[in-house]
């Protein structure tokens, strides 16, 4: 880092913000200039937004300011709230600023990290930032585990091959529930998944989204007990609403079949045993 600190000035205003006094491009840029010649910081750029919102990174001064992040060590704002409105994508641009070795001071609040008690401030700030959302992640895992035990719906997943979303529940397809029953029966008479892999390919049967099929896309749909009419989130599994495209007895049979083929590849896995 070069020995005198060159700094980016980022000044924004909204369009709510331009009727406000003091809040104008001109004022922060004064009084930042002013805090730099404080500092003894040298201004290497100026970035002005006019009337763009804070709560989005799509402000085209904000893009240059990042793209020309070679030019300066340090952004300067008025307040916090000036770059950013939205936690997340301050704390994303706080980590992108940390990883390439840049700082961010905001002149009129305790946060600074060209000093170790800024750092340290912002260390704590990542810090809550994080645990809130770890425990956001955590209330949304009860949630689906709550209605993966207690139904209705589909867990929020993208329909599988075989099914289409239709007003919240899955509804057959039955152009894709032909390929879906012939992969277990195929499975059933004694196939492996890499032989089922390898037919559906000469066949030209494609996938859901067009591609062709591997052992590890046959796997995933035969031990999906969505098929069977169940649904799983992590270790609850429950009788679902939808209709299912195999009966619980063959997709049963089809568990046992392939376990007994490849003992030490499954050993590590639970019975994928569903009850009818």
């Amino acid at each position: 880092m070069h020995s005198v600190v060159r700094v980016a000035i980022y000044t924004r205003v909204s369009t709510e913000d331009q009727a406000k006094e003091g809040f104008s491009l001109a004022a922060q840029e004064e009084r930042l200039r002013a805090y730099c010649q404080a500092r003894g910081w040298e201004v290497a750029g100026i970035y002005r937004d006019d009337g763009h919102s804070g709560r989005n990174i799509r402000r085209p001064a904000y893009q240059k300011m990042m793209e020309e992040r070679d030019a300066w060590d340090t952004i300067l704002v008025l307040k916090m709230d000036r770059i950013h409105r939205n936690s997340r994508n301050f704390m994303e641009m706080m980590e992108s600023l940390g990883a390439a070795e840049k700082d961010f001071v905001s002149a009129t609040e305790s946060l600074d990290t060209t000093t170790a008690m800024g750092r340290f401030v912002m260390d704590i700030i990542q810090r809550i930032a994080q645990l809130e959302s770890e425990q956001i992640g955590e209330r949304v895992y009860i949630g689906m585990s709550q209605k993966a035990k207690t139904g209705p719906g589909v867990l929020g997943f993208p329909a599988p091959l075989g099914y289409e979303v239709s007003e919240g529940a899955l509804r057959i397809n039955d152009r894709e529930a032909v390929i879906v029953r012939d992969i277990f029966e195929r499975a059933q008479a004694g196939k492996t998944m890499e032989e089922i892999a390898s037919e559906l390919n000469d066949e030209h049967i494609v996938t859901k989204r067009g591609a062709s099929w591997t052992s590890v896309k046959i796997y995933r749909i035969l031990h999906n007990p969505v098929y069977a009419g169940h649904l799983r989130w992590d270790r609850f599994e429950r009788k679902a609403e939808h209709e299912p495209i195999v009966s619980v007895d063959l997709f049963n049979q089809v568990q046992q079949a392939l376990r007994a083929r490849a003992p030490f590849a499954t050993a590590h896995e639970p019975p994928t045993q569903l009850e009818a």
